[in-house]
Parts: structure tokens; C-alpha cells; sequence
């Protein structure tokens, strides 16, 4: 079985990376494989997640060595994979549908693309919503009542914001983006600068940082949708979680958050053998319960491994093609749909 090898580098390293000639001639040598894999910037809840996966499979996959590659953000990895600069991406479904259909922070750059991504590892869902005012909190009888209102749906160019700006149009919410750096999103709220602005979390247990610390800084409460725009979303293919509020620091004002899920995954593309990927996930599913004692992100494949692959592939698979590897998998724990066929993605 092979192993990958987790190493962070310095930007020197990073910046002469192996290029693809030499990864398939190592492989074809029989020597270590090098992977370049890219994922969000450093303290992101996505390099978190990546470096604890990486530890793992550095034990226990002996003849892959990944270099891991911090970038300004998911986005950057998928345009860097499909240009070529990047063997692993960290993709989530958001931003696969907005590549398939030439559109949002991608419209146009199918003209630039050297290849196509494809899925192959489901790691968790974030999950998005919106946090107000807590004194402010019951002029709110849902999200709609935001509308012309200022909010801070997060940084232009983030997965996050992508999606609850998607959930928050199918709701007609026609709001006031305001773009703020991470750090000002409490005073700026405090102020009235802005009405609302974005909370999420990471497999249902972990928000990132800065929305805890913003939460912590001024006196927030979560505002879900009211139960005939929970109907809306779900009606047009959004799904709605309930996470417990004690996730989140402070009084959010309700015991349960309804936020909206995506997924986001680490994936390689068919540079990687077939038989590569399987094991990959083979030995993730192994050692999932070790990687959410790491990262509690974690914690929704260790729960069920193969639902949350099946669920990714359900989320995605109209816009991206699935790793023939990640379909064998599925197909041999009897979780794949054969009207998946002929989205399997072949050389």
C-alpha cells in the first residue's frame, strides 16, 4: 500500500516544485511519488483539516511524499490545479458548480483551463448562516427581513460567501454586500456599519476562528430562516442542519443553528492511479475516528465514511466527474447510483 508524506516546506521549496513529468516518472520508477497539494491559507479551518489528514497518511501510505501548499484560499487551488500548478485541490461542490456552468468567481476562465478537476475525497460540510445584533434580534422573523440591509456575506472570493449569497438569493434576500477585512466584522456590526454578518462552521462542530472571536467581541445572535424559507431552500436542492448553539461561543439567543451545508474535500486528480485513490480512502476510513480526535472537522466521516462520500458525490456530481477510484469505492460499499455512469471520469 502506498503512503503519502506530509511535508510543509518553505516558500523557497514551494515555489520549484516537481513538475508532472517527474511525478509519473518516479511512480514508473518504483520510487516515491511526489504530490503537490494545495489548500486554504495557513490557521484556515481547511490547512487545519489538511495537515492532520496528511500526518495520517504519512504513517500509514509509504510511497507518495505531498508537499503541502498553503494558498490565499480554496479558489486558488482549483484554478491552480486546472492551469497546472497544483496535483491535489481543496474543492467544494459551491465551486464546482460555478466552474461547470462558466459562471461567478469563474466566469470566463474556461478558456484558461489545462484540464478538468475531478472529486475524489468528501472531508466534511461547512455549514453557512447569518448572526445579528442580539439586541436587534427580535425585529427578525427570518432572513427576508434583511433585505436592502447591509451584510457582510464574508471575503469576495470565499466558498462560504458563495454559498450564502446562492441561499440567500433563492430567497430573494436582495441585501447590501459590504466587504470588510475578518477582523472588523464585530465593530463594524457593534457600529451598525453592518445588520448582519456571516457564522459558519466546519462538519457541524467547529466555526472557524475569527466568527467565534467576532462573536466573543460584540453581542451576536444567530438568525435562522424562518420555517417557509427553511421549505424554500430545501425546495430548491439547499439542505438545512440544525447545530447545537453551544458549538459557537457565547449566547447566540437559540438552542439550535439552522445554517445551510455544503461540501469541501481534498481531491487529486487522474494523475492518480485508480487503485491510488481506493486506498486513499480505504485507509482514511480506517483512521477516521484518529483524524476527528485531531480535527473534530473530522468527525462527520467518522460517523459514516461512506454516507458523507455518497452525499458529495449526490451535491456535485452534475458539475464535476468522479475519480474512477473514489467510484469503486463507493460501488464496493454498495452506496453508488448507477445514473452516476457515465459521470466516472476516464483519461
Amino acid at each position: 500500500m502506498k503512503r503519502f508524506f506530509l511535508s510543509l516546506v518553505s516558500a523557497l521549496v514551494i515555489a520549484v516544485p516537481l513538475g508532472l513529468s517527474e511525478i509519473r516518472t518516479a511512480d514508473a520508477q518504483g520510487q516515491v511519488t511526489q504530490l503537490r497539494w494545495a489548500t486554504s491559507a495557513v490557521g484556515s479551518a481547511g490547512h487545519r483539516a489538511k495537515v492532520a489528514l496528511m500526518a495520517m497518511l504519512n504513517r500509514e501510505m509509504p510511497d507518495y511524499s505531498i508537499t503541502v501548499l498553503p494558498t490565499p484560499g480554496a479558489l486558488a487551488t482549483v484554478r491552480g490545479y486546472a492551469t497546472n500548478q497544483f496535483d491535489g485541490y481543496y474543492g467544494a461542490d459551491i465551486a464546482f458548480r460555478e466552474l461547470a456552468g462558466d459562471t461567478g468567481r469563474f466566469r470566463g476562465f474556461s478558456q484558461q483551463m489545462q484540464r478538468e478537476p475531478v472529486q475524489s475525497f468528501w472531508a466534511y460540510t461547512m455549514e453557512v448562516g447569518l448572526g445579528v445584533r442580539a439586541a436587534d434580534r427580535g425585529n427578525y422573523s427570518g432572513w427576508g427581513d434583511l433585505a436592502g440591509r447591509p451584510v457582510f456575506t464574508g471575503p469576495a472570493p470565499w466558498d462560504v460567501r458563495a454559498q450564502l449569497e446562492r441561499a440567500m438569493q433563492t430567497l430573494e434576500v436582495g441585501h447590501n454586500y459590504v466587504e470588510l477585512d475578518l477582523g472588523l466584522a464585530a465593530s463594524s456590526l457593534s457600529d451598525r456599519s453592518i445588520d448582519a454578518f456571516i457564522i459558519y462552521s466546519t462538519g457541524e462542530a467547529s466555526p472557524a476562528p475569527w466568527v467565534n472571536e467576532a462573536m466573543m467581541a460584540a453581542d451576536v445572535a444567530a438568525l435562522n430562516p424562518s420555517d417557509a424559507e427553511v421549505e424554500a431552500l430545501r425546495a430548491a436542492g439547499l439542505d438545512v442542519v440544525e447545530v447545537d448553539a453551544d458549538v459557537f461561543r457565547g449566547d447566540v439567543g437559540t438552542d439550535k443553528v439552522q445554517l445551510v451545508p455544503f461540501f469541501y474535500g481534498f481531491h487529486v486528480g487522474l494523475e492518480v492511479p485508480d487503485v491510488d485513490v481506493f486506498r486513499m480512502l480505504t485507509t482514511i476510513e480506517a483512521h477516521a475516528e484518529e483524524l476527528a480526535r485531531s480535527d473534530s472537522a473530522f468527525r462527520q466521516i467518522a460517523a459514516d465514511m461512506v454516507e458523507v462520500q455518497r452525499r458529495g458525490v449526490a451535491a456535485s456530481v452534475d458539475s464535476v466527474k468522479v475519480h474512477p477510484g473514489l467510484a469503486r469505492y463507493l460501488k464496493q460499499k454498495g452506496a453508488w447510483d448507477s445514473a452516476w455512469d457515465d459521470r466516472i471520469a476516464t483519461r
